[in-house]
């Protein structure tokens, strides 16, 4: 076929090899492999992308539309423990495994999987699987994947570069910032071999008990959301790495997490217009590459009781037909309870395919649902040319990312891209533009070394998000430390005790000020803070995560919002605080009074400076 020339293909590098950038491998024949240069233009190869497709069997095919988790550091050699995870969730002891026996499409990464140790390990991982799906019969390159939101949701911790999160995004409300963080955060992915990261949330997040969104959203303003995710999109794609819209078609204003439950959203159609759809309108104008559905039902959109990610209502009917997207739909994890409350696991990949999706992520089974689908197309619930739509949107996400030219990365390009000095500071500098002052009375910020010098910093230290930073009191008494005061760090956690509070306070004695970090306040934490204030202690609070706790502590005498914990976020925290850096952001959620949910305490737009 013109285009196309055999060739014999001469093996592949070491997992972690130095290999050409501009490398051309693709899918192997039976015999040998077939060489194919794709320029990325929109369509421009779809001859050859289906040539492709029509040599692939029907298992392949149904390999290809799913995005599966494995288990350990590395695609042969993993630890032991994570063979036996592999054992027991997929039935295989590797990725390489995987690969050979369910040909999957796409790999995504995960802390808790033992993934993401560092960026050097990432890589090594990254070609080794790129190398045993390359060396399968008409082996095509593995699509790697993974949730790098920043802020709460981080799956590649340090040294790679960790940004402020959406809702501090939406605080600095800098467009050229957040494409500044796609731009960087997409380099750095790319260079460790992952090429579709699943963020931006376009989620509006106007339900201040959302459980499951909260800070992961930009902000409640529409508008403002959508000019923030295409920015991303623009930073990301730029760098090609592709983005992911999600949750479709809104997962803002729910009170019940999808991954234990299955939310429903009440609004209107005329509503869903107004207000969800408006930043996945402005995500596929930006060219956005991929779009990750929710696991809710939305009964306005579809009155059948079906997940969105099961409707093809919402999926063909709205986001194909109405909005005109014809890129790369990919499930939420399939894992989650909003998707598996209707439906057995074997129907769910099923009806997810007919609906509309395209690629599906990460099963409870693999082998229950491969299985599943494959069947579906023997039995004829699904047609081959069903299939067949959905591989040439992810072939033709493949080729535009430059998969089948760049499979591998280099352990230079590691070293050359991830967590540069010029990154770090950019993260830094943006950082400083999302702190938000909330209170100030009698100007107690900035504190002076002079008359605050002996500072305790207690409260609460969730867990790091990426598992590499933290705990979240240490790293601010640190930073300010650095900064030439006193500081020593007490963690107190989300529900202190009686004796933890009476410890605190006996610290409290021999401070100048306390600085102390809420988190989603607790009755225990309120309990905590106000015996600080009653001290008579010159009390610093911050919310570490939802900027919504300064109204439940009425009393503190100065608040600050961080949107996360993360250590970028501290370090700037700690900046604003001794002044050398002014506040400057401004809240992009409206905070309602404690005592009266239905007025509003701080308005969006609403911060303080200093001299103010």
């Amino acid at each position: 076929m013109a285009g196309f020339s055999e060739v014999s293909f001469s093996g592949s590098p070491p997992e972690g090899a130095h290999v050409p950038s501009r490398r051309t491998v693709l899918a192997a024949t039976a015999g040998a492999a077939a060489s194919l240069a794709l320029s990325g233009t929109a369509h421009a190869d779809d001859h050859r992308l289906r040539f492709l497709i029509s040599r692939m069997t029907l298992p392949e095919k149904v390999g290809q539309l799913f995005v599966m988790r494995v288990y350990g550091h590395s695609a042969t050699a993993p630890d032991q423990a994570d063979i036996d995870a592999n054992l027991q969730e997929i039935g295989v002891r590797t990725a390489a495994e995987m690969i050979a026996k369910y040909r999957v499409g796409g790999i995504i990464y995960f802390t808790w999987a033992h993934n993401t140790h560092d960026p050097h390990q990432i890589a090594d991982l990254s070609n080794g699987i790129q190398r045993a799906s390359l060396e399968q019969p008409r082996g095509l390159p593995v699509l790697v994947s993974t949730d790098q939101e920043h802020g709460i949701v981080c799956r590649v911790g340090e040294p790679a570069t960790l940004f402020p999160g959406a809702m501090a995004m939406g605080a600095g409300g800098s467009r050229g910032d957040a494409r500044a963080l796609g731009r960087i955060a997409g380099q750095e992915l790319r260079a460790i071999g992952i090429r579709q990261n699943y963020s931006p949330v376009a989620d509006v997040n106007v339900n201040p008990a959302n459980p499951v969104i909260g800070v992961r959203s930009f902000g409640s303003d529409p508008r403002q959301v959508a000019a923030l995710v295409a920015a991303e999109v623009a930073g990301y794609q730029g760098a090609r790495v592709a983005a992911t819209a999600k949750h479709f078609p809104g997962h803002g204003d729910t009170a019940v997490d999808s991954h234990y439950g299955f939310p429903v959203i009440t609004h209107s159609r005329a509503l869903w217009e107004d207000l969800d759809a408006v930043p996945f309108r402005a995500a596929i104008r930006a060219g956005i590459d991929s779009i990750m559905t929710a696991h809710i039902q939305f009964p306005a959109l579809d009155a059948s009781g079906d997940p969105a990610t099961l409707s093809r209502p919402i999926l063909t009917g709205i986001l194909r037909g109405e909005l005109g997207y014809d890129g790369v739909v990919v499930t939420d994890s399939l894992g989650m309870e909003g998707v598996r409350t209707k439906y057995g696991d074997e129907r769910v990949p099923v009806l997810a395919l007919k609906a509309g999706v395209d690629q599906l992520l990460n099963p409870p089974s693999l082998d229950v649902a491969w299985n599943a689908v494959l069947n579906a197309v023997r039995d004829g619930e699904l047609t081959e040319a069903r299939l067949d739509e959905s591989l040439l949107r992810i072939l033709r996400l493949k080729a535009r990312l430059r998969l089948f030219e760049e499979p591998y990365v280099s352990r230079s390009g590691v070293t050359r891209t991830v967590g540069t000095r010029a990154h770090l500071s950019a993260a830094d500098r943006i950082a400083e533009r999302t702190t938000t002052l909330l209170v100030n009375e009698q100007r107690l910020l900035p504190l002076s070394r002079r008359t605050h010098r002996k500072l305790l910093v207690l409260g609460a230290d969730p867990a790091s998000p990426s598992g590499t930073t933290g705990p979240s009191t240490g790293v601010l008494a640190a930073a300010l430390a650095e900064l030439g005061f006193t500081a020593t760090a007490l963690s107190t956690g989300t529900a202190p005790s009686a004796a933890v509070v009476a410890q605190a306070l006996a610290a409290a004695r021999d401070a100048d000020a306390v600085i102390v970090g809420t988190y989603n306040v607790t009755a225990a934490q309120k309990t905590l803070v106000e015996q600080l204030v009653a001290s008579g202690k010159p009390v610093v609070a911050l919310a570490v995560r939802n900027p919504y706790d300064v109204a439940q502590l009425p009393t503190v005498p100065a608040y600050l919002a961080t949107y996360s914990w993360t250590d970028v976020e501290l370090r700037a925290a700690a900046r604003v605080i001794a002044g050398k850096a002014a506040p400057r952001g401004r809240l992009p959620v409206p905070v309602q009074r404690a005592d009266d949910p239905a007025k509003v305490l701080y308005p969006v737009g609403y911060g303080l400076s200093y001299g103010r």
